[in-house]
């Protein structure tokens, strides 16, 4: 494992954003979401697309709160520009489980 200084840890931007909106991503390669997540007032809402569709359902997601890196430059995948990182670790069967607080924090939080 590659060692990083504090001082690299802290330019990734991590932040909570709560889920406004999500739908299926047929288009994508491997079954995705696409969401809609809000940072609050200072990024705003971002989108990004997700491989999380083996734990959760669109309509399930919405309100939920999820931990993203906000500051990798923004990347293309098939039709949808994806703006933010959604974090998440994988399960004993390989699927993504999202991370995110264990309590209500503000949309745009950032992670310390």
């Amino acid at each position: 494992m590659a060692e990083i200084s504090f001082d690299d840890f802290l330019k990734v931007d991590i932040r909570v954003g709560t889920v406004t909106r999500a739908e299926p991503f047929p288009e994508a390669r491997k079954p995705a979401i696409r969401l809609w997540i809000d940072f609050g007032p200072e990024l705003g809402e971002k989108k990004s697309s997700a491989q999380i569709t083996a734990h959760y359902m669109p309509e399930a997601l919405i309100g939920k709160q999820v931990m993203a890196v906000v500051n990798f430059p923004p990347r293309q995948i098939g039709p949808v520009m994806s703006e933010v990182l959604v974090l998440g670790a994988m399960d004993s069967d390989n699927a993504v489980v999202l991370i995110s607080p264990d309590q209500t924090v503000p949309s745009g939080a950032r992670m310390h």
